[in-house]
């Protein structure tokens, strides 16, 4: 790290070399745009890039020594797909911890004795994914003791906004009834102050910092793990939440030769002053890694009910969340990133946080039309609920609206429960995009998990893949189309990292980027989208999974 908290290998990317053979795919359908049925039977590929898409006939009979052609036999070619927002170092160290998804605790705690009577006595136990309203309420670390005892135990919650600590964890970080509440977050208590083993949101920290992280080089393999898993399920880029850490072992990777997305980087907010005084700004970087954006939390999430609402959640008339920043902070860190060429991003998913976006970036466009800045391509993260006061308002300020259709299917239940009638106006995606927002799609995972397909099922559905709630869906009127769905899965997210004139669709002069299926999502039945699977990923003109 360099005195800035940058790497310094950050200093000077290189590109990483294409090495592919001019290839010609034919004998398939492939759709040039995923957002149209439309489709041309062959695609000439030289130098990573599509250099022509028609029908075999036409390209007559000239040809090259070193070009491969291949027989699709009748299968299906989309634009590579791009999850416009992950983690990509927590999705792949989750690969690595104890899963915890599991329909009740008891299930859990019989999954996590078995892992620590395979762990050495006083190491760490680390698991993801409970979810507390799937378990009828919130564990606790005397629940946790009854599986982990000899060691201390750490477990994310599956929101990604809470933690459960054992006994031991507890006294590790002394945590207990005299330790204050964080000011971005909170230690869930028995009424005489003792901890009850749960932390929310900023307190978190208060164990995760005792955990020892990685090895850069055991990043790197946890990212190259991770990656040949996105790759399979037919992704060829993704936009990453992760801090700087992930940034420095995806530089390695790429320096290496062994990066095999195209991966947008997005940094935490509280890195803003190093990359200003650093002089990076948004769009640094080569096609395979490039600065995106800066994060900032304006709340927390649905899980654990901290997003920040307007009106209590129901059934708790002393919640509304915790809203971390409001508009006036939001606005001044925004139009100190703006002016270093720097936009932003926000994470927003209650209908206070998103109010207070909102109005955050009104004032953020007014900055830049009134200091002659560039109409930077700010986002909304997540977007999860909206006061219907405030629907449109995105696309009004052109932002792009980062939203996860597999949320929806996801929390349905909990959102039903917890927000009511509001959710006539939740996880708008058919209303926002025809307000004009730009909506880019992705899965936010390790919340959830990164297959695209599902994603795609849940957005035109809105029913999880056993069909429930009904034939019509959840809150059907914002379904979006199929075409709608792949394009927010592709030109979408091209979009918001300003690469549509390269990335997103399969034309001359874009990327080769594409993903091969053996049934055409055209052809399916709605619910049949999520049964999907990709037989071939290409990235940049080479083959980065193939199974045919």
């Amino acid at each position: 790290m360099n005195p800035n908290g940058i790497p310094n290998v950050l200093a000077a990317p290189t590109l990483q070399p294409n090495r592919a053979k001019s290839t010609l795919l034919f004998n398939g359908r492939i759709h040039p745009r995923a957002d149209s049925s439309a489709w041309v039977e062959a695609l000439l590929i030289e130098g990573g890039t599509v250099a022509w898409a028609g029908e075999s006939s036409e390209l007559g009979i000239q040809g090259s020594s070193r070009r491969t052609s291949l027989d699709l036999s009748g299968r299906t070619v989309l634009p590579g797909l791009i999850d416009a927002h992950l983690h990509l170092e927590q999705y792949a160290r989750r690969l690595s911890l104890i899963d915890c998804e599991l329909p009740n605790l008891q299930e859990c705690l019989v999954r996590l004795r078995a892992g620590a009577e395979r762990t050495d006595p006083g190491e760490w136990i680390l698991g993801h994914g409970w979810n507390q309203n799937l378990w009828g309420g919130y564990p606790s670390a005397g629940d946790l003791d009854q599986a982990v005892s000899s060691h201390p135990a750490y477990l994310t919650a599956k929101s990604l906004h809470a933690g459960w600590a054992n006994s031991e964890a507890l006294q590790l970080a002394r945590i207990d009834a005299s330790t204050p509440d964080p000011p971005d977050g909170a230690i869930q208590r028995y009424a005489d102050g003792s901890p009850t083993g749960i932390l929310f949101e900023g307190a978190m920290r208060l164990i995760s910092h005792l955990i020892e992280r990685p090895s850069v080089g055991q990043r790197v393999e946890a990212l190259a793990m991770a990656q040949a898993r996105l790759l399979a399920l037919g992704l060829t880029g993704v936009h990453d939440f992760d801090g700087p850490s992930c940034f420095e072992a995806l530089q390695i990777l790429h320096q290496a030769e062994r990066l095999a997305l195209r991966v947008i980087k997005n940094m935490p907010a509280d890195r803003l002053d190093d990359l200003r005084s650093a002089g990076f700004r948004t769009g640094f970087g080569n096609e395979w890694l490039r600065l995106g954006h800066i994060k900032i939390f304006a709340d927390g999430a649905l899980g654990p009910r901290t997003a920040a609402m307007l009106s209590p959640y129901a059934g708790e008339p002393e919640n509304r969340g915790m809203l971390l920043i409001d508009h006036e902070g939001l606005a001044d860190i925004a139009i100190r990133a703006a002016q270093a060429g720097l936009a932003t991003s926000v994470h927003a998913i209650g209908d206070q946080a998103t109010h207070e976006v909102l109005g955050a970036f009104s004032t953020l466009r007014e900055f830049e039309a009134a200091h002659n800045l560039p109409r930077l391509r700010h986002r909304i993260e997540h977007l999860q609920l909206l006061h219907s006061d405030d629907s449109g308002k995105a696309g009004a300020l052109d932002l792009v609206a980062s939203m996860q259709p597999i949320h929806a299917t996801s929390d349905m239940l909990m959102a039903d429960r917890y927000w009511g009638d509001r959710v006539r106006t939740a996880y708008a995606w058919r209303s926002e995009l025809e307000a004009g927002a730009h909506l880019a799609f992705g899965s936010d995972a390790p919340v959830e998990d990164p297959n695209p397909f599902w994603g795609i099922h849940a957005a035109v559905t809105r029913r999880r893949p056993d069909g429930s709630p009904g034939p019509a869906g959840w809150v059907p009127d914002q379904r979006v189309t199929l075409e709608q769905a792949l394009a927010a899965y592709t030109m979408g997210p091209a979009y918001a990292a300003g690469l549509e004139s390269i990335q997103g669709r399969l034309e001359p002069g874009y990327f080769a980027d594409l993903v091969v299926l053996a049934r055409d999502p055209y052809d399916c039945r709605p619910e049949e989208l999520a049964e999907l699977t990709p037989v071939g990923t290409m990235v940049g003109g080479e083959w980065r999974y193939r199974e045919f």
